[in-house]
């Protein structure tokens, strides 16, 4: 017979896992990464296979299916984007071997990395679905045909402008389908729908105008203008900056609705485009596969930097790193071929690298 002791932490064990369970739904579909280029992700029976989409997901699936690939190219975009801007951080956007939980069960708590990783989310959906609309590749969209008449910089608006509308609708429906299934009265669903909220705006309020020139040899007596997303890259860039400056909140009433407020009560609310996040992070320094954190034992690292991001100091956490010489291949000796190729020879050089110690 099971004693109390045994009872109570079998409860808190089954608490765990539910809890767990309920929060790693979000950011499961970026799982669909893994998935081979020749499966299909469309359709009624492949969504409903598809491993990492939830009840509501594989609906819009089956629905909207000659979205999906662009929802699949947006997974690619998040990870490669991810590992780019956290290339020199501890936490480096590892992924896990294997599984629909591409980042690990850090993705399950309310950290920064969470609100980042939501936020790039929700952005790379809109722009991929966005980018097929102004390709002609989706049937229920294409250019945005709103933009017209003439700008007050004096030029006309004309050409194929970006269809963000359709790619942040898209991206709203898709994205925060979990969270509002869910119920928008608890704060980890609160959290990601702000976050995933301020990833669209990084692409809104980054928007760029491309023009042409229209007249004799070249002059530009006329423009025509129409608007484009920025590059992916940028739109990494302006979430990594909103990363370091995120707010910590905590979930509070405020007459009849739960909302988060910052809690330090002498920051400042956070405004719609910023970070937000609930828990502390882990320090990401010791091997924890369970929680899919690989540490950073053997991680490259700057030597000759000791207060930046990458620098020895804050990437080893604490057992020091050692130097080292290694030999890499590079291309010299360039030079230019008519017409049109560069050729290079490969030269072998030492080089001074340093990694934490083990």
């Amino acid at each position: 017979m099971p004693t109390a002791s045994t009872v109570n932490l079998t409860g808190r064990l089954l608490l765990l896992l539910l809890w767990a369970t309920h929060h790693t739904m979000a950011t499961n579909w970026l799982s669909l990464a893994r998935l081979a280029r020749s499966r299909p992700v469309s359709g009624i029976a492949p969504c409903g296979r598809l491993r990492g989409l939830s009840a509501g997901q594989v609906g819009v699936c089956r629905a909207r299916g000659e979205v999906m690939e662009s929802v699949r190219k947006a997974a690619e975009m998040v990870i490669e984007e991810c590992q780019h801007q956290f290339r020199n951080r501890r936490w480096n956007c590892s992924t896990t071997p294997r599984g629909i939980n591409i980042f690990g069960r850090v993705m399950n708590q309310g950290t920064r990395e969470a609100a980042f990783v939501h936020a790039l989310s929700s952005a790379a959906i809109a722009l991929a679905v966005t980018r097929a609309c102004s390709r002609g590749e989706l049937e229920r969209c294409g250019c945005d045909r709103k933009v017209r008449g003439v700008s007050p910089e004096g030029f006309q608006w004309s050409g194929c402008s970006d269809n963000l509308s359709y790619g942040v609708a898209f991206s709203q429906t898709f994205v925060d389908e979990t969270e509002r299934a869910k119920g928008l009265s608890s704060g980890r669903p609160l959290m990601n729908i702000h976050n995933n909220e301020a990833g669209r705006k990084a692409i809104l309020h980054n928007m760029q105008v491309e023009c042409k020139c229209h007249g004799v040899s070249g002059s530009c007596e006329l423009r025509t203008c129409w608007k484009v997303m920025p590059p992916f890259r940028r739109v990494g860039a302006v979430l990594k900056e909103r990363f370091d400056g995120a707010t910590e909140v905590k979930l509070s009433r405020v007459g009849s609705r739960m909302v988060l407020l910052p809690r330090d009560p002498q920051v400042k609310p956070p405004a719609a485009r910023d970070l937000i996040y609930l828990a502390g992070s882990p320090d990401f320094c010791q091997l924890d596969p369970d929680n899919g954190i690989p540490g950073t034992a053997g991680r490259r690292c700057n030597g000759t930097s000791r207060l930046a991001p990458d620098g020895c100091e804050l990437v080893c956490c604490g057992p020091g790193f050692r130097a080292g010489r290694a030999e890499v291949v590079q291309r010299c000796s360039c030079k230019f071929s008519w017409c049109c190729s560069v050729r290079c020879q490969q030269c072998k050089n030492t080089v001074l690298i340093h990694t934490c110690k083990v």
